[in-house]
């Protein structure tokens, strides 16, 4: 196995160059997209930084403090697309994070127990990371639907009412809206595994490579993540457009137009 080349503090000062040069690309360009590239690098140094010396906590947890850990950041998730997707929509809280919790529940328990089988279930070792990658991907989908079908609700009152005039349930008024948000929100999904190995080389693959592991091992968790991932997203927007179109009608089975 490789020995891995570890990066220090001045390979971390060397890797700015990255974003100094986009800050004056933007300048030089006339974007205006300079603070929002500072803040974001910025952003991003601070947390992964922290991220690094939390996780080496929570690699010492037992299932307790492991199960808390996995409770905070579907939290963190949930209260991201919530704020995406609208927050006059209070009640859509309990559907977001209960959505994540489900996908993430059925993922995990199904990785754990019947594929890789560690020593230990709780396992952060594995429990973390793989729980990371599987909420971070289904709260996108969650927002990107979410964020679709609010907005084609909100732009549509004339036709919804003309369905419900004529008979129409509500789940049969906004069937169209509901499926073409499900697709909108997992095309990005489709698009990574359809050229996965071909234009890219997704994160998971590249850390272990660049970790020493070998390479074909690599690309077997890779498919195990990815196929895990568009099961959770799947999960994830059924259940959180339900939860959106039960917020916009009442129980008459009236639009609410408050929303």
């Amino acid at each position: 196995m490789n020995t891995v080349i570890q990066l220090g503090p001045s390979d971390l000062a060397f890797s700015l160059a990255f974003i100094a040069a986009a800050i004056a690309l933007s300048r030089l360009s006339g974007l205006g997209l300079e603070g929002q590239l500072a803040i974001a690098a910025g952003r991003t140094i601070l947390q992964l930084l922290a991220a690094g010396y939390i996780l080496a906590f929570v690699f010492t947890l037992n299932a307790g403090g492991v199960l808390v850990a996995l409770g905070v950041m579907i939290s963190i998730a949930a209260i991201v697309s919530q704020n995406r997707i609208a927050k006059k929509l209070k009640r859509l809280f309990p559907w977001i994070w209960g959505s994540l919790f489900l996908s993430t529940a059925l993922t995990l328990s199904y990785i754990i127990l019947l594929i890789i089988q560690p020593p230990a279930w709780y396992d952060p070792q594995y429990l973390i990371p793989l729980a990371g990658m599987i909420v971070g991907n289904a709260m996108d989908a969650a927002t990107l639907a979410g964020e679709r079908l609010v907005s084609t609700l909100r732009n549509s009152p004339s036709e919804i009412e003309t369905h419900l005039s004529l008979g129409a349930t509500p789940e049969q008024a906004v069937s169209s809206y509901r499926k073409e948000a499900i697709r909108a929100s997992l095309i990005p999904m489709l698009n990574r595994m359809m050229v996965v190995g071909l234009v890219s080389l997704p994160g998971m693959l590249t850390g272990q490579v660049l970790g020493g592991s070998d390479p074909f091992d690599a690309a077997l968790y890779q498919i195990l993540i990815l196929l895990a991932i568009a099961f959770a997203d799947i999960v994830v927007v059924l259940v959180i457009t339900e939860g959106i179109l039960r917020q916009f009608f009442n129980r008459n089975a009236q639009l609410n137009y408050e929303l």
